[in-house]
């Protein structure tokens, strides 16, 4: 059910072109939040503003969050069509998979760009009003990665730790303006990063082999993901932050 609050409340999910950004501009649209669906594919988001329930309240956007002046245009444009930014999902990401020995730095320097630079210049992008008007909520799409590691996926997990500690900094640094900031860390989901994950070896055993590592017996769906951030990003979770969820059906406990 929507309430008034909510019905004013307007929020920006990058990266939501598909996968766990999709879900999450739908559930956020669902709940009467105003969404600006930004991706660096333009037409994948207005694809996604199309499917959402009430689509009128939503706006697709352009954004390449490696780009920090890309990311500011992001929020203006928000700003000046829909209004002030209540809520920032920093989904945006990139993987690669393979032996850290056969990395390069521009890899390296890719995937900072867009994981952990990205998600730093999105939120100094909407810092500011947030400050202003003393409200305002972050959530960052980390990974368990960060936390545990994951073989293949060194500078990847390098990236994502590097949001959690930005997350944990940032909390504390902006609680006293009224702005929670927390993170959400997913197991392995059925997104577009699983089909990279997998892409070049035998797909079905190693699909097998995550699901019988799960506790609870299957994959996550982004939907199940959508779900936390979407909670993370409302007044019940008014007493969080800092904090980094992990929905990886039990695979990892910490």
């Amino acid at each position: 059910m929507r309430t008034p609050a909510e019905e004013h409340r307007i929020a920006v999910v990058t990266g939501a072109g598909s996968g766990i950004g999709r879900a999450t501009a739908t559930r956020l649209n669902a709940a009467g939040l105003r969404v600006a669906v930004a991706d660096i594919d333009l037409e994948a988001a207005r694809q996604t503003v199309a499917a959402l329930p009430d689509p009128g309240h939503g706006l697709a956007v352009h954004v390449d969050v490696a780009d920090p002046a890309s990311c500011a245009a992001l929020v203006d444009a928000v700003e000046a069509d829909l209004g002030a930014v209540s809520v920032l999902v920093n989904n945006a990401g990139w993987d690669s998979v393979g032996p850290f020995v056969d990395t390069t730095a521009e890899l390296w320097d890719r995937l900072w760009a867009i994981n952990l630079r990205g998600t730093m210049a999105c939120t100094h992008a909407v810092l500011p009003g947030m400050i202003e008007r003393g409200d305002g909520v972050v959530v960052c799409v980390a990974s368990d990665a960060g936390r545990v590691g994951s073989s293949g996926e060194v500078a990847y997990s390098a990236t994502k730790g590097g949001v959690i500690a930005f997350v944990k900094a940032l909390a504390r640094e902006v609680a006293r303006h009224g702005i929670r900031v927390n993170a959400v860390a997913p197991g392995p989901t059925r997104t577009p990063f699983l089909d990279e994950f997998t892409k070049g070896g035998d797909t079905d055993r190693i699909l097998d082999a995550l699901v019988r590592a799960t506790p609870l017996r299957r994959l996550a769906e982004p939907r199940d993901i959508a779900g936390v951030i979407a909670f993370l990003a409302s007044a019940d979770a008014g007493f969080m932050t800092g904090q980094t969820v992990s929905v990886s059906g039990g695979l990892t406990m910490l």
